[in-house]
């Protein structure tokens, strides 16, 4: 199994929709999508993001890092929220994401998450890592 990240991006014509929608009509829709992939076993997490306008921006052009507040860029540069699914492979990933409840016009990036095998196991940081991931129960 790999883990792969559906991270959902929106655009001015999905977010047009979205926020045209009932948020009792977007709850049911995604909780279905959610149930689905609960039954078949193949979440491990997934979270939605407040509005951009909310969050602030750190900008590492320069030799100091520079904190402005709001979104970065254009809408299309935004991203929504994620799901991050334990499948069999990059192919069953994207059929999740072809199936995810998104308005018209949204789009999603489908990403492996490398797992920490992957990394050389006789680092001193992957291998306190490692120990703190045992410790929480995520290994």
């Amino acid at each position: 199994m790999a883990k792969y990240m559906l991270i959902m991006r929106g655009t001015d014509e999905s977010l047009a929709e979205m926020t045209s929608t009932s948020f009792e009509e977007l709850l049911e829709t995604v909780g279905r999508f959610n149930d689905e992939l609960i039954r078949a076993g193949v979440l491990v997490a997934a979270e939605g993001l407040d509005d951009p306008a909310q969050g602030v921006v750190v900008d590492f052009s320069g030799q100091t890092p520079v904190v402005t507040d709001g979104p970065y860029g254009e809408t299309k540069e935004l991203f929504g929220g994620f799901y991050l699914l334990d499948v069999a492979s990059k192919e069953e990933a994207v059929e999740w994401a072809k199936r995810m409840p998104m308005m018209n016009g949204a789009k999603c990036e489908v990403r492996r998450v490398p797992g920490i095998d992957e990394f050389p196991q006789d680092n001193e940081w992957i291998t306190k890592e490692r120990a703190w991931r045992e410790r929480t129960g995520q290994l």
